[in-house]
């Protein structure tokens, strides 16, 4: 790929850029002053910022944005690199002078890089550690399969700009394990290598350790390691030993030379009688420059390694740097969260030629440094992107299920439904699976749309009669599969959900894992919704519904984890008709500005159908899904005036409630069973109700009048394969006295009855809980 900007070794583009890199020094630095010292701050807790972790990324950061980036291009930044974001912005144009003085105030700029709420353009959210580094491999996929089904999402390298400790995370290293990623040539990570953490200088960082993980994965492996004055001093006289010696040192070692000086450096340094003597022949001024002169803040050194990149597989650039460089705080192993004082910030100024009176100054748009960042600007200007329309949904097949069925088989039937109701809003379905598709019963989908591969694979399995999943691996194939990894699983889903905003193209991505594991990839899901990723989580099978499996395989908090995400709507179907009417409005707030995810709680546990009691009226029909959808629906009145007891119930468990209904009826207790769908949205419309905010704007409060009318207010007893705090609740509708029950042990292997029985579940329990109250 060449470089939109030649990089050629002229003195007078270096010294331009020089200019730039040390406005971009002074004006990160000068940010996080500002919030700190300068900015009133009357409950006097510390706003905080990372002055020395903005000065090891202003080399890379300048060279990358001012060079070498295109309009297609997209870059996720180090969280504490922020103010290094903005600062850049800024010069560009992006960002308007007012927000400087705003980091981490109400409404102005993030801590952290984030694309829903900077007011400047950032590509990717970032702050979760390991999260926002492995989005752009998420992105390039999500761009190809676009590209590949829509087209419109054009070209261009993902950056991820990554700290070394970051590298500690293990969902790095998932990603770059998973098969599908040694085909991306368009990834490009680098890594700066400053060899500090928090709290101290790594001991041993292992570079080389890291590299041969990277190659063992496919990576191109380069490396920046020094810079053009370094080099220089290898080829003198002694310069073999000056080699040797700094790449022997200990980390700890090398960092405490950053703190010497020159007299201390002499003494430091050399191990060898002829090191002695190169180190003899070097001025003050030369020695000090050395000792920090790496290749990460060198210019020439970057702009080379970034015109080496390979697009033919994955690149990692390993650039070694100075946690602080260029501050006075350069090198300090507790520089991570210090602050300059009011002296050395002045001191700053002085030598970025910048006045504390006047700190926000851009470059004369008539002098080069103007001029560059005015080409600059250009280069990387972007379209504005409107979301093209999704086409149209349906929201009833109009068919009523019947016999027995769950509602995890519910899913799989209304997709395929989907592909001959609403062709084309079906084309921007896409689902995906950590290694799960067949056993949560995505086969026929699978069968019918096939598997998505760059380019179309032999399924030498094709011609054998007793295969039932076909592997169909092609660019039209609508299904992704992902190693057993719950992380990458949600970061791709999230990518795939941001494709409306990125790109101006929509799609509906559904991703289907183990309800058990939803926790685990619940951080990465979340701040994908964070970042503007829409999509639907399907959590099956769930509970302890899942009898045989026992505790490891039974989730227990996960309806109250869906009650309480924001950015998402829950839902758990009971019935199989639930779960169609509930997938269909949940796929309609996908992809556009003001939509939302949300989770699916589905089960593996069959059910009787009729038990739903769908009206065959078509109005009748039709209010009962506004119902569904709405979060809760009157499965059973009692034809008294009032009831004596609720019952309200949530999925797996409604026969359990509609039997103990039965059976309190048969000893003269009339009794209401609702069947909750949503309780997420059912707090919501309480607390609109109550003249409060909603987490949705998808609320809708007549549910409450319609699922627990004020009429027919009576004891109420709740009932769920889950926590019983998720439906605790809904005793406050009406201030009635309530029993809940639900799921607060680890599970036990067993048949349903006998798991039931032990969990306070089965129709038993629920009527000596509605005895009790009454």
């Amino acid at each position: 790929m060449t470089n939109v900007i030649p990089v050629e070794q002229d003195a007078g583009r270096l010294v331009v850029l020089e200019q730039i890199e040390q406005r971009v020094l002074w004006l990160s630095t000068a940010i996080i002053d500002h919030a700190n010292r300068v900015r009133a701050n009357p409950t006097g807790l510390k706003v905080g910022g990372h002055q020395a972790s903005c000065a090891s990324m202003t080399t890379l950061m300048t060279t990358l944005f001012f060079e070498h980036l295109r309009a297609g291009d997209r870059v996720s930044v180090k969280p504490h690199a922020s103010p290094v974001l903005h600062a850049i912005n800024y010069l560009l144009g992006d960002l308007d002078e007012a927000y400087l003085t705003t980091l981490r105030s109400f409404g102005g700029l993030q801590s952290y890089p984030s694309r829903s709420k900077d007011p400047d353009t950032v590509d990717y959210s970032t702050g979760s550690v390991g999260i926002g580094a492995t989005a752009p491999i998420w992105g390039a996929l999500s761009r190809r399969y676009v590209n590949s089904h829509l087209g419109g999402a054009g070209s261009g390298r993902q950056y991820s700009l990554v700290g070394d400790a970051e590298l500690d995370e293990g969902a790095v290293w998932e990603a770059i394990l998973d098969p599908m990623v040694g085909e991306l040539g368009e990834v490009v990570w680098i890594v700066d290598l400053n060899r500090q953490s928090l709290d101290r200088v790594v001991p041993n960082i292992g570079a080389t350790r890291l590299q041969g993980m990277f190659e063992a994965a496919g990576w191109q492996v380069l490396t920046v390691k020094y810079g053009r004055l370094l080099h220089e001093l290898f080829e003198r006289p002694g310069g073999n030993d000056l080699r040797r010696r700094i790449d022997e040192m200990a980390n700890p070692e090398y960092q405490r030379l950053l703190r010497c000086t020159p007299a201390q450096l002499r003494v430091r340094l050399p191990d060898t009688p002829v090191l002695t003597e190169l180190v003899a022949t070097l001025d003050d001024d030369t020695l000090h420059a050395a000792v920090r002169n790496l290749g990460g803040h060198d210019l020439r050194a970057v702009g080379d390694v970034l015109g080496a990149i390979d697009d033919a597989r994955p690149t990692v650039i390993f650039a070694y740097t100075v946690k602080g460089r260029g501050l006075a705080s350069e090198g300090h192993p507790q520089n991570h969260s210090s602050l300059l004082s009011a002296e050395q910030i002045a001191d700053l100024a002085q030598s970025s030629g910048m006045s504390l009176d006047a700190p926000w100054q851009r470059f004369p748009a008539d002098s080069e440094a103007g001029e560059a960042c005015a080409a600059a600007a250009e280069r990387l200007r972007r379209d504005q992107m409107s979301p093209t329309p999704v086409g149209e949904l349906p929201i009833d097949i109009g068919r009523t299920p019947s016999g027995t069925a769950t509602t995890q088989a519910a899913l799989g039937r209304a997709l395929l439904d989907l592909t001959r109701s609403s062709p084309e809003a079906a084309k921007r379905v896409v689902t995906l699976c950590p290694d799960v598709s067949s056993s949560t019963n995505l086969g026929g989908w699978v069968n019918k749309v096939g598997v998505w591969s760059p380019d179309e694979r032999q399924n030498w399995f094709e011609d054998d009669p007793e295969t039932i999943l076909h592997w169909r691996e092609k660019p039209t194939g609508q299904h992704l599969e992902l190693g057993i990894a719950e992380g990458n699983l949600v970061g791709l889903l999230a990518e795939l959900g941001a494709t409306w905003s990125r790109w101006g193209q929509p799609l509906l991505p559904i991703g289907v894992l183990y309800d058990p594991f939803v926790e685990r990839a619940l951080e990465p899901w979340s701040y994908g919704i964070y970042a503007g990723g829409q999509s639907i989580l399907v959590g099956t099978p769930s509970g302890v519904s899942l009898a045989p499996e026992g505790g490891a395989h039974q989730s227990i908090t996960t309806p109250s984890v869906g009650l309480e995400q924001p950015g998402c709507i829950t839902y758990e179907p009971a019935f199989a008709i639930d779960t169609e009417w509930t997938l269909f409005a949940s796929l309609a707030r996908l992809g556009r500005p003001d939509g939302s995810s949300a989770y699916l709680r589905l089960s593996t546990r069959p059910v009787d159908q009729a038990l739903a009691a769908v009206p065959t009226d078509a109005a009748a029909r039709e209010r009962r899904r506004r119902q569904v959808v709405a979060g809760a629906y009157p499965i059973r009145r009692s034809p008294e005036q009032a009831p004596a007891v609720t019952i309200t119930v949530m999925g797996a468990v409604t026969p359990e409630a509609l039997g103990a209904a039965e059976r309190l009826e048969s000893l003269g207790t009339a009794v209401d069973v609702v069947c909750v769908t949503s309780p997420g949205l059912l707090f919501d419309a309480v607390q609109a109700r109550s003249g409060r905010s909603a987490r949705s704007a998808h609320t809708d409060t007549w549910v409450l009048d319609t699922a627990f009318p004020a009429r027919r207010a009576a004891p109420l007893v709740t009932v769920l394969d889950g926590h019983p705090h998720t439906l605790a609740f809904l005793a406050g509708i009406n201030s009635v006295r309530a029993t809940h029950l639900g799921v607060t042990r680890f599970g036990q292997s067993g048949d349903l009855e006998s798991v039931y029985r032990h969990h306070g579940l089965d129709s038993d329990a629920i009527v000596a809980a509605a005895l009790d109250l009454l």
